[in-house]
């Protein structure tokens, strides 16, 4: 029966990322398997993008993860193996207009994985990315909240756009993001590193 276990730790604050790991370890005897997926969004011009907006994103979107990186690595080391999967984002491969700290951290991600990719290689870790494309999310939902309040589309019409940015005219499925997230942290994946791996319907060719 598999365990659980809840840790509170703002994403914001190393010392509570560091605490959150260092729990994880004495509780379950180490960090086998780090997913960094946690993340937020603003959508406005650059020049009236709040600061405070762009450092809370650049915070949990991108230095959240070199703070868990930084605590579980040592820990995967001494054991010779580890995977690390980082949440980035097709906004890592290519830009929109107005997402300007979402997609300057999720380019960050890939860079952080690629350089933890080459020195962690020789340990038996490795360090991979997935850049799910529009998936089927409560941060979709508020996407087309947001199309909606601007245009005045319906919430429908709104949708069908997002839809149609995919070839296959479809969101992607958290489920499909989770099983390439099984497959790099399998003996099975062990050749993958420092991929930034697409699941978005081949949106970003």
């Amino acid at each position: 029966k598999a365990k659980a276990l809840y840790h509170p730790a703002d994403m914001t604050k190393p010392s509570e990322i560091a605490d959150l790991i260092e729990t994880a370890a004495k509780t379950f005897g180490t960090v086998d398997v780090l997913v960094n997926n946690a993340g937020i969004q603003h959508v406005e011009k650059i020049e009236d993008f709040p600061i405070e907006k762009w450092d809370q994103i650049i915070a949990i979107n991108l230095s959240s993860s070199f703070h868990t990186m930084r605590a579980a690595i040592p820990l995967m080391k001494a054991k010779k193996h580890g995977r690390i999967i980082n949440i980035a984002s097709a906004h890592g491969l290519v830009a929109s207009p107005f997402k300007s700290a979402y997609v300057a951290a999720k380019h960050g991600i890939l860079g952080l994985t690629k350089t933890a990719a080459l020195e962690l290689a020789e340990f038996g870790v490795t360090v991979n990315a997935i850049c799910p494309g529009y998936v089927d999310t409560d941060m979709v939902t508020r996407g087309v909240e947001r199309i909606t309040t601007r245009t005045g589309r319906t919430a429908e019409e709104a949708l069908e756009t997002l839809k149609k940015m995919s070839p296959q005219n479809r969101l992607v499925t958290p489920e499909e993001v989770a099983a390439v997230a099984l497959l790099l942290a399998s003996d099975a994946g062990r050749g993958i590193n420092g991929q930034g791996i697409n699941v978005d319907g081949g949106t970003v060719l």
